[in-house]
């Protein structure tokens, strides 16, 4: 995209190598609500190289809409290494759902965070949860902690598993004992419910931010990551968020985050699960 910056790699390499085959589950390939950098497949795979990940999960942003061909795109052209999250409409067909699977997509996103939408998007999410159920699809939502007692019972409602992005954004300012984690931390026990212990950039208040070669970033989000890694092993995800699109304060490094790993899933076997078994088991269950 002529005149936009583009989205750089990693200013090193992680200290860390993670566990083979290491997948995030979150990347994202952005166009509108705010102007997206230049972060094409060419250089999702060159960070995927560089820092030591196996395969990858692509998910649809924002801005895009409904229109996934950049995302199918990336999906194709990763030789089988990537699977997608889509956004689809209510009208989308049975037929353009199974050509998203065949493509190798398994979930929707939707987003909630009333700053990036026009509108709840509950009827629409209620249909299409219906529509995906069949295919063994998931739904990933964007929510702020906030927003989660008037929106728990809607979610749990829906007959697919759900993915929440970014642990629902909880105040990291607050106790990680205190009642507002409690109550995510109950809404995730009551249901088929994964959780991304991601974007802690988007998240830390006190810092300091991933730059200028920090060893360790962001120590107010830790304690609720790791509370989420201890209480939900089997059903927690990790991912960079890069290109970082639409960043508030600065550009994380993401080989600093790959090495943040270490700091929320603290056991072998806990970084085993986060990186490898669970995004295996929810993106290519049929590979196991």
């Amino acid at each position: 995209m002529p005149g936009e910056r583009p989205a750089a790699l990693s200013s090193r390499a992680p200290r860390w190598a993670a566990p083979e085959p290491t997948t995030p589950s979150e990347t994202e390939c952005p166009e509108r609500k705010y102007t997206p950098c230049d972060a094409g497949k060419e250089r999702l795979f060159a960070l995927r190289d560089h820092l030591g990940i196996d395969r990858t999960v692509i998910v649809q942003a924002t801005c895009h809409g409904a229109d996934n061909s950049a995302m199918l795109d990336a999906v194709r052209a990763s030789g089988g290494r990537a699977r997608g999250v889509a956004t689809v409409r209510p009208d989308v067909t049975d037929t353009e759902l199974r050509a998203l699977d065949a493509a190798g997509v398994r979930g929707v996103r939707f987003n909630f965070v009333s700053r990036l939408v026009d509108a709840s998007p509950k009827d629409a999410l209620r249909t299409i949860a219906r529509r995906i159920a069949p295919l063994g699809w998931h739904v990933l939502l964007y929510f702020e902690s906030a927003d989660l007692p008037e929106l728990e019972d809607f979610f749990t409602s829906l007959p697919t598993p759900l993915v929440v992005d970014h642990m629902g954004r909880p105040d990291v300012t607050k106790p990680v004992d205190g009642p507002e984690f409690a109550r995510f931390l109950r809404f995730t026990d009551r249901g088929d419910v994964w959780v991304k212990v991601s974007c802690p950039e988007r998240l830390s208040v006190t810092g300091p931010a991933v730059l200028d070669g920090e060893r360790e970033p962001y120590a107010d989000v830790v304690p609720f990551s790791r509370r989420v890694v201890e209480e939900f092993g089997d059903r927690v995800l990790w991912g960079t968020d890069w290109p970082h699109p639409n960043p508030t304060g600065h550009m994380p490094d993401d080989g600093l985050l790959v090495d943040q790993v270490r700091r929320i899933a603290v056991t072998e076997e806990q970084r085993h699960l986060l990186l490898v078994d669970n995004p295996a088991r929810l993106y290519w269950p049929g590979d196991r």
